[in-house]
């Protein structure tokens, strides 16, 4: 089996994404896989033209990565692929949609409302903020309705900063996506295989020294993380439960990462991930080590399900 794994691209979390197909790839011949890395540019068509017997496994973070384009593009090229169709990519990029979808299901979210920026510009910014305060208590989250690694998110205490949120978020994507900030244990719960098949990882628990951003998520210092997460046993049933569910009702396929605070009780499921980070301080290879497994032979089996699979 050889495995051609695209990373790069020209989103924002471009780096992060080559740090992530690199270590896929080194994973993957570890275990004596043919790995190769190839970035996504004008040569994209004409490398996928060149597979013959062989998977892709599509690792950019961002829009184009994660928002059905190039799960489309694989699927009219008939190139067997890892993780999730265009269709449910579609899906699962939009948080509105897959927080209305999951809302539906019986999964737990927090309360949230999609603005576009256009809407700011017809009706006033003033007018709109007015609203959100009236409908919100601070604290609050404004993030934008589509995108990864946390850009864009601010946490909003007062009505003072909500117009910088909002300015900031558009910065990364043309609408916002307004919560209710929940105050909990915050974990992420990574989830490998498709349908009944799919089980959950431990659930890594996430501590950090300021904000959850960016910053904090890829450069080592700031977070602290515990794996398995620092939970009771019901505590962790409950996480995992709205993990699978999340990944079941969604209809992904092959592996993700689901992101939870555990607050009051509930498990609210904050955001999913179809192409969860794999460089060093990512969550889904902490979830795979002290699943007592090696991110290696989860690599392997995940690319081999996706051959069998086929097209």
């Amino acid at each position: 089996m050889d495995v051609t794994i695209l990373a790069g691209g020209m989103s924002h979390e471009r780096d992060v994404s080559v740090r992530s197909g690199r270590r896929v790839r080194e994973a993957l011949r570890a275990r004596g896989v043919k790995a190769r890395l190839r970035d996504v540019d004008a040569n994209v068509v004409e490398t996928l033209r060149d597979i013959d017997d062989g998977v892709v496994w599509p690792l950019l973070h961002g829009a184009a990565g994660e928002d059905g384009s190039l799960q489309a593009l694989l699927e009219l090229t008939g190139v067997p692929f890892v993780g999730t169709s265009s269709s449910i990519a579609r899906v699962a990029w939009s948080k509105p949609v897959a927080k209305e979808v999951l809302r539906r299901a019986g999964v737990t979210t927090p309360h949230g409302v999609a603005l576009p920026q256009t809407l700011f510009r017809d009706v006033g910014a003033e007018h709109v903020l007015d609203a959100v305060e009236e409908s919100f208590s601070f604290p609050l989250v404004v993030k934008p309705a589509r995108g990864g690694s946390a850009l864009g998110v601010t946490l909003v205490t007062e009505r003072s900063e909500l117009s910088r949120a909002m300015v900031h978020c558009f910065a990364y994507c043309e609408a916002a996506l307004v919560e209710k900030a929940l105050v909990g244990t915050e974990v992420a719960v990574s989830v490998v295989g498709t349908g009944d098949q799919a089980r959950s990882l431990p659930a890594v628990e996430i501590v950090s020294n300021g904000p959850y951003d960016y910053d904090a998520r890829y450069n080592a210092g700031r977070v602290e993380y515990f794996v398995p997460a620092r939970l009771g046993a019901e505590e962790i049933e409950q996480v995992e439960r709205a993990a699978l569910m999340t990944h079941q009702e969604l209809g992904l396929r092959d592996y993700s990462r689901i992101d939870i605070i555990l607050s009051d009780g509930a498990a609210n499921v904050i955001d999913v991930n179809i192409a969860p980070g794999m460089t060093e301080t990512s969550l889904f290879p902490q979830a795979v080590g002290a699943s007592g497994d090696n991110l290696g032979a989860i690599c392997e089996r995940i690319a081999t399900e996706a051959m069998r699979r086929g097209a």
